[in-house]
């Protein structure tokens, strides 16, 4: 069982888009959860879909829950939050959970559609895999769907694709950190 760790305040930072808006950075909290659920309301099918591989009428609470419940080890996300005009909202999430072989971890990453095109995935994304490198994670594992060009351009701008295969419309991409050495080099 992984060793919960305290809130990494360490990873909360303000980012500012290319356009000048500027978001708060920061790891998850337990109290995230229903800004979880509001954040999935807000997403297009599409999108949805990309993230998911499924499109559901609401995020389920008790997905919300378990999304949000991390020990900041062997499971972290970090979410972008903006003050909206009902208060603060998620507006993108970046996460992982463990994988096989214990040095990897699966990844996701899913933004609001009006956030997307801004930087902010990269932003995101770029993040998360330091945190995960920083917590001994050197292999990322990705499931995207093939039409999720955007994902796919993301995982190979920010990491050195090791493998990647295809299975039902589904790539499966195992990378590092562009900045590591290939596993066997």
């Amino acid at each position: 069982m992984a060793t919960v760790i305290g809130y990494p305040r360490e990873l909360e930072r303000w980012v500012t888009l290319r356009e000048g808006t500027r978001l708060l950075v920061r790891p998850i909290r337990a109290d995230d959860a229903g800004r979880l659920i509001e954040l999935y309301g807000r997403l297009s099918r599409q999108t949805a879909y990309q993230r998911f591989f499924t499109v559901m009428r609401r995020l389920p609470p008790d997905w919300a829950r378990v999304f949000a419940a991390v020990d900041y080890q062997r499971r972290l996300a970090l979410v972008a939050e903006h003050e909206g005009p009902r208060g603060v909202e998620l507006v993108g999430v970046a996460r992982w959970e463990p994988s096989d072989p214990e040095d990897t971890v699966e990844v996701a990453l899913v933004v609001q559609d009006g956030w997307q095109g801004k930087g902010l995935g990269t932003l995101l994304f770029t993040a998360l895999l330091e945190a995960a490198t920083a917590r001994g994670y050197r292999r990322f594992r990705a499931f995207v769907l093939a039409d999720n060009r955007r994902m796919l351009s993301l995982t190979a701008r920010v990491g050195r694709i090791v493998s990647r295969t295809v299975d039902s419309g589904v790539v499966e991409l195992l990378f590092t950190p562009a900045g590591e050495p290939s596993p066997g080099a």
